[in-house]
């Protein structure tokens, strides 16, 4: 279906333009457009036509998404996965909206795989500096975190908030900077987890009030740190506290020990003198006793009881003195003394 060029230039040096390189006319153009003729004539179009329809009425949705339908810019319907109808391009649009899908967005760092810097908010240098917050004993923490979202109700993602995921990253920052300015340096790194539920606990409801569609999955916390440039007296402060925790867990050991065990030793003390208190008042009682029952037979045998307490303590006695020499009190001559040592009479 070209143009018949050689003719055109014949008629163009008929018309005296005598091959001086001048272009047609336009009333030329529109006669030689005039007796052109596509070849199939009026079926041609007609297929044109109906492939051109066809292809904007019917429309495939994918198994992890929706088609939103829109009539002249207006909601209409939500089409399920599978082929769809709609009205000819120009009327009804169809909007794609994945829901299956999970989307992350990175606070702090860039991943390094390629997926994550599709559907991450990590690609602007700003992002750097996100993950900078002031905690509440006034530190400044670096908090890399990770938010994984998904669409829930896509004709809130697309018609109630003009840029949901714009807001998103937004509340996102909000949040986190909310939860960690409510606890110290200390808590910010040790106890992540629990960061990480309270900071989404607070974004979906965010989410919920500003009718985003969009549901949070997982709020995923990464290592938090303090800046470079005080990492070294970070540490330092850290080590020291460790060392003053340290000492006082081994004082409070050292008191656990010395306290139970003094107390103890008095709780000793006061049972043996509660003893021996009780065994000198019970031999106090019994030597009472035994003093009254010898009054008692005393009185009723006076004599024979006095010569025997008197026999007993001589037999007590006796023993404890030793070696007794008993001499004749008329003795006058010292030599039977002489032998006292060897064979001397005992008795």
């Amino acid at each position: 279906m070209s143009w018949d060029w050689e003719k055109l230039k014949q008629q163009q040096q008929r018309s005296g333009g005598g091959g001086s390189g001048f272009p047609p006319q336009v009333d030329e153009i529109l006669k030689n457009i005039k007796q052109f003729k596509f070849p199939g004539g009026p079926i041609l179009i007609i297929i044109l036509i109906a492939l051109f329809f066809g292809s904007s009425t019917f429309f495939t949705v994918g198994v992890d998404e929706v088609g939103v339908i829109q009539r002249f810019g207006k909601y209409i319907r939500i089409c399920q996965p599978g082929l769809n109808f709609k009205l000819p391009a120009g009327i009804e649009k169809v909007t794609k909206v994945k829901v299956k899908r999970v989307y992350k967005e990175e606070f702090g760092f860039q991943s390094p795989t390629d997926e994550a810097r599709k559907f991450s908010a990590s690609g602007d240098t700003e992002n750097k500096n996100v993950s900078l917050m002031l905690t509440g004993d006034l530190n400044v923490g670096v908090v890399p975190w990770i938010v994984q979202y998904r669409v829930k109700d896509p004709y809130n993602y697309l018609f109630k908030v003009r840029d949901a995921r714009k807001l998103l990253i937004d509340m996102s920052e909000s949040s986190m900077r909310l939860v960690v300015g409510d606890r110290s340096i200390n808590e910010v790194i040790t106890k992540r987890q629990e960061i990480a539920v309270e900071a989404q606990q607070l974004l979906q409801e965010e989410m919920n009030k500003s009718e985003t569609g969009i549901d949070i999955v997982t709020i995923e916390m990464k290592k938090t740190n303090v800046p470079e440039a005080v990492q070294s007296s970070f540490n330092a402060v850290n080590q020291a506290v460790q060392e003053k925790e340290k000492l006082i867990y081994q004082a409070k050991e050292d008191y656990n020990k010395a306290i139970p065990q003094a107390r103890g030793e008095a709780e000793r003390t006061i049972k043996a003198a509660e003893g021996y208190s009780l065994d000198r008042v019970n031999r106090a009682k019994g030597d009472a006793s035994r003093f009254v029952a010898f009054y008692q037979e005393y009185v009723k045998a006076k004599d024979v009881t006095k010569r025997r307490l008197y026999l007993e303590t001589l037999k007590d006695l006796f023993p404890k003195l030793g070696h007794k020499y008993i001499i004749d009190a008329e003795q006058k001559n010292l030599l039977p003394l002489l032998n006292l040592g060897k064979n001397g009479v005992e008795k």
